[in-house]
């Protein structure tokens, strides 16, 4: 069966992850990510895609962004993978590829799940046991949310500026997320959708986004339907 084109769906945001090739370390050091980061952030600019939320593991990257059109996504990850694989060989001497291929994404409802995204994506160091709270890990977004720090590579969704009327509010409100546990059913949503590149969100969600991409957004039902009562042998 021929592959799906990936979902796209202008001014939708998606959570994505690029990871480095068979899982080894695209990071070695804080000046790796330095410059992945003000790359990513030129690229992502010049493309016109907003990151909300990113996060810097060791072998992979996590973003929450909304493109302003087809080619916002693509085009800034080739351009800033481009640059680093390039800069990576030569400052680290090795040869060959760094990424694993394809980047995995998946179109999220902004209302139920962007928040819900980014709080996954900056708690990621935690759950790898790289830091006992999201803000001792300095390479996320976290910081930059709750008023720690400013950073340029972010762009504040709506949603999050609805979280209070003035900073202090908004970074308060933010913080006081990160007391309530993730829903593991809402992560494990999360994590297939992204893999897969299903679009994640509710039913009538699904229907608006199925018309305005015109295919497919989400899985078919597999087997055969069921008979109706009238209909039964």
């Amino acid at each position: 069966m021929a592959r799906l084109p990936r979902l796209f769906i202008p001014r939708q945001p998606q959570h994505v992850i690029l990871r480095g090739n068979n899982r080894q370390a695209i990071f070695v050091d804080d000046e790796d990510r330095r410059v992945f980061h003000d790359r990513l952030r030129e690229a992502a600019r010049a493309n016109g895609l907003a990151i909300h939320a990113w996060c810097m593991m060791p072998n992979h990257l996590h973003l929450v962004a909304t493109p302003a059109d087809e080619r916002s996504l693509p085009a800034t990850l080739q351009a800033v993978g481009r640059y680093y694989v390039l800069y990576f060989n030569r400052r680290h001497q090795r040869t060959g590829t760094l990424w694993e291929g394809r980047y995995r994404a998946t179109v999220i409802e902004a209302e139920h799940y962007l928040l819900l995204a980014s709080r996954y994506v900056e708690l990621n160091p935690v759950r790898a046991g790289l830091a006992d709270a999201p803000g001792n890990y300095l390479w996320s977004s976290y910081n930059h949310h709750v008023g720690l720090s400013v950073d340029s590579l972010v762009t504040d969704h709506a949603l999050y500026w609805s979280l209070g009327n003035t900073p202090f509010e908004r970074q308060r409100a933010y913080a006081e997320g990160f007391s309530i546990p993730l829903p593991a059913h809402e992560v494990d949503a999360l994590r297939t959708a992204t893999q897969k590149g299903w679009l994640l969100g509710g039913p009538e969600y699904q229907a608006r986004m199925s018309l305005a991409a015109n295919r497919r957004v989400s899985p078919l039902t597999r087997g055969r339907p069921r008979k109706s009562p009238a209909n039964a042998l």
